[in-house]
């Protein structure tokens, strides 16, 4: 039987990240059940302080062991949060520390929810494995945990007992491939349908939101963002964006790459499948025209990279996706 701790850290968790997994692992047990089979799990909440709450107070919930007295577990699960990330690792010390325990002396495994991978990076313990989180947070968690190979496009990594999940519900397909390793495939298919969640789904692509890279002060480079995002669909090159924005070639490139993480060109190329996203999603305009509307003027390019951003082709994009 796998003994695993679901932690409730200090500060705003998503409580789906507690509750989901609960119920599937437990749900488990009583499917084996079921089949006169014995329990696979043993599942307790390890709480960092006595009455945590969560989701700004909506959940609470009762744990069976406190952070300091908890030990031995095979599995430790950290959900992910929703809150700034400074501050809930500064707030969580504590749970850093015992998991860097917990893995180098007893053993256990440990698994990330969402932006709970914060948690198990802020150990020391990824660095040098692959490890994904929720898109949205890719950028600053590269920018904290340089030495992780974060594989943000994938919705589960597995690398040396340490295990990650993408963003919010999709979490749970890291579950059910926990349930998979530890107790065969027969009890993965069942939850999934029962929780209907897609056994299969590997990519966080298609869920990609591009939102505007201006978190930064280079109000230089902020400016070439705009000029960019209004005239993506015209024919723009390095050497232009430079020359009007008066910026050496070199120190153009250097910038805009400091200031956003991407180049221009990639860039320009998000901003541009956003584009035709979003025009994928809300008309029936046909393909070529997207296309062209967008700014490209190769099928074949344009489809490339449509793929390459989103997962999908433009088509397959429409028909999952179009209001």
């Amino acid at each position: 039987m796998k003994k695993i701790a679901l932690i409730l850290p200090r500060g705003e968790i998503m409580g789906s990240a507690v509750v989901g997994p609960y119920a599937i692992f437990t749900q488990a047990n009583e499917f084996l059940a079921s089949q006169g089979q014995p329990p696979a799990f043993e599942v307790q909440l390890v709480g960092c302080e006595r009455h945590p709450s969560f989701e700004e107070g909506l959940f609470r919930v009762q744990p069976h062991r406190q952070l300091a007295e908890a030990s031995g577990y095979d599995l430790a699960i950290v959900p992910g949060f929703t809150c700034e990330v400074g501050p809930m690792l500064s707030g969580n010390k504590p749970l850093i520390a015992w998991l860097k325990e917990q893995y180098e002396q007893y053993g256990t495994e440990l698994a990330s929810l969402c932006s709970g991978a914060f948690f198990i990076a802020a150990t020391g313990l990824a660095e040098g494995k692959k490890c994904t989180t929720h898109w949205a947070y890719a950028r600053e968690f590269r920018a904290r945990f340089p030495g992780v190979n974060l594989l943000s496009d994938l919705i589960v990594t597995d690398d040396r007992g340490i295990y990650a999940s993408g963003g919010a519900y999709s979490s749970l397909n890291l579950v059910l491939y926990l349930l998979e390793k530890f107790s065969g495939k027969s009890v993965a298919i069942w939850a999934a349908k029962a929780f209907q969640v897609d056994l299969h789904r590997r990519s966080q692509k298609p869920f990609v939101i591009f939102t505007n890279q201006n978190a930064h002060l280079d109000e230089a480079i902020t400016r070439v963002q705009e000029y960019i995002e209004q005239h993506y669909a015209q024919n723009l090159s390095i050497g232009e964006l430079a020359s009007r924005f008066a910026f050496s070639r070199r120190n153009f490139l250097r910038r805009f790459k400091e200031a956003t993480g991407n180049t221009p060109i990639e860039y320009l190329q998000r901003v541009r499948i956003e584009a035709a996203k979003r025009q994928l999603e809300n008309s029936s305009t046909g393909i070529g025209e997207v296309m062209s509307d967008a700014g490209y003027n190769d099928i074949k390019s344009f489809r490339l990279l449509f793929k390459k951003y989103t997962g999908f082709s433009p088509t397959e994009y429409r028909n999952r996706y179009q209001i």
